[in-house]
């Protein structure tokens, strides 16, 4: 069974043993930020602080913050499992037997099964406030660093539709609070929310859900197709449709079992600065002018449990969302690229710095054309450095990607440099959005590609490998 709703999911941790109640008072202005980051790097448990000082709602973080908890959350011991339910769908291929068709039969049924489903009633509405009575300042909104500009709301699932074709579009796009009833919309150059925004013309209705299922809540922050609806990827990874209820301002549909609900909208020409804000990057984005979301309702569960992540310096709690889209998304990448064998990004690299990529190698220039397929493949065209070595490396182990680094490659011939488009938050570039690109062909190399005699490298033979395995005990070391 799926874990239904936040509540589900915090129990689930504190039966684990992986949620801490943290009962004395707790300020969200810096002090609980702090006590997230020392957790956070220790590997320390999820915190729900249940005296937030001002407000009544208590507040959960660090969630997601370690592999295990993020595990749990996808019901997998193995994130790999995960990227390997989609990778069936993807395979799928015309069936050539009684077998094959039932087979295929089960996946499109799995598929149909996983479209939300829209219910009559939903708990997220439970308590309703409208028009003046709508007050942002009755959530703990962290302001978690101290150059941050106020408050701001940085677990969402931003929900709108596409003018163009009514389809929908969920997204993880922090709001700044503005004033009891406004935030701002962070919508960057790149993201999806920001293009339907782009076809508008004049008004556009939004929802933004806060406090979601763990699968649901991870699914706004996935880059999948604009055409592949967030809550339908949620369903299929759930195994149980998500449940929506229609808004009671707008006309969208929202998570049913929502903590929170904000509604309301965002218009053409009506920006205000927001930020700065201490970002994933490691530092403050600068302020710039963003649209302005206005609330026109906010529908909440009875003792509402509001949801947050603190982003900064890694390691921090988004790594462990970053890690599960760098396993999900593996077999999407493999099937467009399918020379890949498997990729890293690591969390120092922030998710968009730096890739590395390992290779079935098949002629020279090989790893050029595969460190151009990334500069142009979604939002991994976003990345800076692109590291290629061959099948056998270990692209998660750093040690063994940098012996390879260091002795496969010649720098006069075995760096790329490029440009295309950047992070909206790189603070790097020369120029905002655009950027150079570094690639590094670290596999062997044949003499078509400029190499002398490439010599082999060391390794104990598999008949004495085995003799000592067998022999170990005798040796009398313990290692």
């Amino acid at each position: 069974m799926a874990i239904a709703d936040l509540r589900e999911w915090i129990a689930l941790l504190e039966r684990e043993g992986e949620l801490r109640r943290v009962s004395v008072e707790v300020d969200p202005h810096l002090e609980m930020t702090e006590i997230v980051d020392r957790t956070v790097k220790a590997g320390g448990p999820a915190l729900l602080f249940e005296r937030p000082k001002g407000s009544a709602h208590p507040v959960l973080v660090n969630q997601f913050g370690t592999l295990k908890r993020t595990c749990l959350a996808f019901g997998v011991s193995d994130l790999d499992e995960v990227a390997a339910k989609l990778s069936d769908v993807l395979e799928m291929q015309p069936p050539e037997g009684l077998v094959d068709k039932l087979r295929g039969l089960q996946k499109l049924k799995s598929i149909a099964d996983s479209r939300p489903k829209v219910v009559k009633r939903g708990a997220c509405q439970e308590v309703v406030l409208r028009g003046d009575d709508v007050d942002l300042s009755l959530l703990p909104v962290q302001t978690c660093w101290p150059d941050d500009a106020g408050p701001f709301i940085t677990f969402p699932a931003v929900i709108t539709r596409d003018p163009r074709n009514g389809s929908r579009n969920v997204g993880m796009y922090r709001l700044q609070v503005l004033s009891k009833n406004t935030t701002g919309m962070h919508w960057q150059i790149h993201k999806d929310g920001r293009a339907d925004f782009m076809f508008s013309e004049g008004r556009m209705e939004v929802a933004v859900a806060l406090g979601l299922d763990p699968i649901t809540a991870y699914s706004a922050s996935a880059p999948l197709p604009k055409h592949i609806d967030e809550f339908m990827f949620a369903g299929y990874l759930r195994g149980e449709a998500v449940e929506l209820v229609k808004g009671v301002t707008v006309d969208l549909e929202v998570p049913a079992n929502a903590e929170i609900v904000l509604e309301g909208y965002v218009e053409r020409g009506d920006v205000a600065i927001e930020g700065p804000f201490g970002d994933h990057t490691g530092f403050y984005t600068p302020p710039e002018e963003f649209p302005v979301f206005h609330v026109t309702a906010m529908t909440m569960r009875r003792d509402a449990v509001y949801p947050s992540i603190v982003v900064g310096k890694p390691i921090q709690e988004d790594a462990w969302l970053g890690k599960a889209t760098e396993r999900i998304f593996l077999p999407a990448i493999k099937a467009s690229v399918p020379e890949i064998v498997d990729y890293d990004l690591p969390v120092a690299g922030t998710f968009h710095n730096c890739a590395i990529v390992s290779i079935r190698k098949a002629y020279p220039g090989h790893a050029r054309k595969v460190m151009h397929a990334i500069w142009g493949l979604g939002l991994l065209s976003l990345t800076k450095g692109v590291v290629v070595v061959d099948e056998h490396v270990n692209v998660h182990d750093y040690s063994e990607v940098f012996f390879y680094v260091g002795a496969n490659v010649d720098p006069a011939r075995d760096v790329v440099l490029a440009d295309g488009p950047t992070d909206h938050l790189d603070h790097a570039s020369t120029l905002p959005f655009i950027s150079g690109k570094i690639g590094i062909d670290a596999t062997a190399k044949g003499p078509e590609e400029g190499a002398r005699t490439w010599p082999p490298e060391i390794a104990m033979s598999g008949e004495i490998s085995r003799l000592v395995d067998e022999r170990w005990a005798q040796y009398g070391i313990d290692l």
